[in-house]
């Protein structure tokens, strides 16, 4: 056992003297001690050393034959000896941000040439110049990921990345770049992701980066963005072109991979109608590529080929919704469309011939719609039908009102026929749909059969005030609503008329005038429900016995309940029905007003001399009704004696 055990420390021992790591501590972290330099007694075995958040000034020689990763981001750093790296032959990943590396760029730019097998580095926000960064990345033919955030660039030249071949990750965002030199990001062939947003780019004129995956160039001052057609075979996915001053859809690469396109928040739709944005796209696409043949539609052809699957146009100008452009894009699954300036959708496209007959579009693969914040007070029943895998609809913040059924729109496309003319939208077209919110669309009346034929699982209403809601509005949806919000309409419970809904999970009637829960919710199985700031002075407590089977969550604050009626909490208690607001929640008694907390920790004595009073009062009324009966009995005798005497008199 002995011999086991000696040589088991011998093994250790070992390892330790010729610098096995198989005990080595992996990580130290020394960020956030007010360093003023790099403590001397660092573990010879660490792979990973954070000195981050310090008062560093100056770098020497670091002996760790081991380390991995080294962050000494957020330091004071201006200085680093010519050696400080030698001895670092297996770092890969050196975070040198926020600290002051434009000063001596020279000689500290000489340090990092001894890094051989570094793979990722971090010199953001150091105030570096063109000339600076370029000192910094010579011999880093290794290096795989580069992210110079918030430095002083002004242009990118051709030979920045001449010795980064290897790059597949630049960040370069939040500089001052305007120009950028033909040939800079080309020769990287393994270049996938790259970040040029928050700077001061105007235009994309000829895109060639055919590698790359992921373009960011939001929050410049982009115009327009404009790819010469040809038969190269481009990688991008993602194109992000937020925040920019984008007056034309931009024009893609014809052979693309392009999934995601960001183009919130730009001046698209300021030009007017569909029809003249293309135009100018067109017109500006010959010019920019010189071509002298006659005008064809680039933009359209283009987009007629992207396997485009979200698309994100919001907060733009659109006055008119582009109807032909979208449709061409027969991937689109998600379309944004939120805080434009729509006051209807119409069905204004162009025939193909003087036949009369109306073109219907079709968006196939359309299954997320968000027309949220517009003016919307016209959807073309034409659109609508155009819709065809609609599942989630968001009109919040518009003056839409509903149909009252399903059978008020067009089935059919003859060439007698003319577009409905009311300003109602006709949901029940939308087989399809599960999700629709109607939030603050002041919204008049809900009348029956309005959702008859969708497939609703989810209904949002709130903010409809004074709405009126009709008791058969729910009917065809009450077997698959799961989710029913009705809050802040001001409606009262004699108003308030819900079917039996087997399927419903979710209700929110909170911010309204109600007393009284509608007895139909006993046949769903809510799980969620919030009652709060009603004027509910007591519960059903049969109801919330069924309800607390499936019950899990409960709002109820900021109603006025009588503490002393109040069994339907009990029954909450005891089956564990969490009440996140029950803090805040407050009740009466008799004589006061206390918060439910309190009440719950002692309920008798809250409610003892309400108790005794209505003892009291029972025993009172006893009293009373014997000392009256007890007095008529005596006055019925005595008015008969008084009788008899004076009959005797007359005798």
């Amino acid at each position: 056992m002995f011999s086991n055990l000696l040589l088991l420390w011998s093994l250790s021992h070992d390892l330790y003297i010729t610098g096995g790591t198989f005990f080595a501590p992996k990580q130290q972290f020394w960020n956030n001690q007010n360093l003023s330099s790099v403590p001397l007694d660092l573990d010879v075995r660490l792979r990973r050393l954070d000195l981050s958040n310090n008062f560093i000034r100056q770098l020497h020689t670091l002996a760790l034959p081991y380390l991995e990763q080294l962050d000494l981001s957020n330091n004071q750093l201006d200085l680093i000896s010519d050696e400080a790296f030698e001895n670092l032959a297996r770092l890969e990943h050196l975070n040198l941000s926020r600290n002051g590396l434009n000063i001596n760029a020279g000689s500290n730019s000489k340090a990092l040439q001894s890094l051989g097998s570094l793979r990722s580095l971090d010199i953001s926000r150091n105030g570096l110049s063109n000339d600076a960064v370029q000192l910094y990345l010579r011999r880093k033919s290794s290096l795989d990921q580069l992210k110079m955030t918030g430095n002083a660039l002004t242009r990118l030249s051709h030979t920045l990345f001449r010795e980064n071949i290897h790059l597949r990750t630049i960040t370069i965002d939040d500089n001052l770049i305007s120009e950028i030199a033909p040939g800079t990001f080309e020769p990287l062939s393994q270049l996938e992701t790259l970040n040029l947003a928050k700077n001061n780019l105007g235009h994309i004129c000829d895109f060639k980066l055919y590698q790359v995956k992921y373009l960011n160039l939001s929050r410049n001052s982009v115009e327009f963005f404009v790819t010469r057609e040809n038969q190269h075979s481009y990688s991008l996915e993602i194109l992000d072109l937020s925040y920019n001053k984008l007056l034309y859809f931009p024009i893609v690469p014809k052979k693309n991979h392009l999934k995601y396109l960001y183009l919130q928040n730009n001046m698209l739709g300021a030009l007017g109608s569909e029809a003249a944005m293309v135009s100018e796209a067109n017109s500006l696409y010959n010019e920019i590529v010189r071509e002298n043949v006659a005008m064809k539609n680039n933009l359209h052809a283009i987009w007629r080929q992207m396997p485009l699957f979200y698309i994100d146009l919001s907060y733009n100008h659109f006055t008119s919704f582009p109807l032909e452009t979208l449709s061409l894009l027969s991937s689109l699954e998600s379309l944004h469309f939120s805080h434009n300036c729509l006051q209807s959708i119409d069905w204004n496209i162009r025939n193909y011939s003087d036949s009369g007959l109306i073109r219907q579009l079709s968006f196939h693969s359309l299954k997320h719609l968000n027309l949220q914040s517009n003016a919307l007070v016209y959807i073309s029943p034409h659109f609508l039908k155009a819709l065809t895998q609609i599942e989630t609809l968001n009109l919040q913040e518009n003056f839409m009102q509903p149909c009252a059924s399903a059978g008020n729109f067009i089935s059919s496309l003859s060439t007698q026929q003319t577009i409905l003319s009311t300003s109602c939208a006709a949901f029940g077209q939308l087989r399809t749909l599960k999700h629709l919110n109607l939030r603050e669309n002041n919204i008049k009346i809900l009348q029956l059969n309005t959702f008859l034929r969708t497939s609703l699982v989810s209904l949002n209403l709130a903010k409809n005030q004074d709405m009126e809601m009709h008791e058969g509005a729910l009917d065809g949806v009450q077997a698959t609503l799961q989710s029913l919000i009705i809050s802040e309409i001001n409606m009262s419970s004699s108003h308030l008329s819900l079917p039996c809904m087997p399927a419903l999970t979710q209700l929110n009637i909170s911010n309204n005038r109600l007393d009284k829960m509608p007895n139909t919710l006993n046949c769903s199985l809510l799980k969620e429900i919030d009652i709060r700031n009603n004027a509910f002075r007591t519960l059903n407590h049969s109801l919330i016995h069924t309800l607390s089977k499936n019950l899990t969550v409960m709002f109820i604050s900021g109603n006025n309940f009588n503490c002393c009626d109040s069994s339907w909490l009990k029954t909450l208690n005891e089956m564990k029905i969490k009440l996140p607001d029950i803090s805040r929640t407050k009740c009466f008694t008799s004589d006061q007003n206390v918060m439910m907390t309190e009440y719950l920790k002692s309920p008798s004595s809250y409610c003892l001399l309400h108790k005794e009073a209505q003892e009291v009062n029972f025993g009172q009324m006893i009293v009373i009704v014997i000392f009256l009966s007890v007095l008529l009995t005596v006055l019925i005798m005595f008015s008969r004696k008084l009788c008899n005497i004076q009959k005797s008199f007359m005798v």
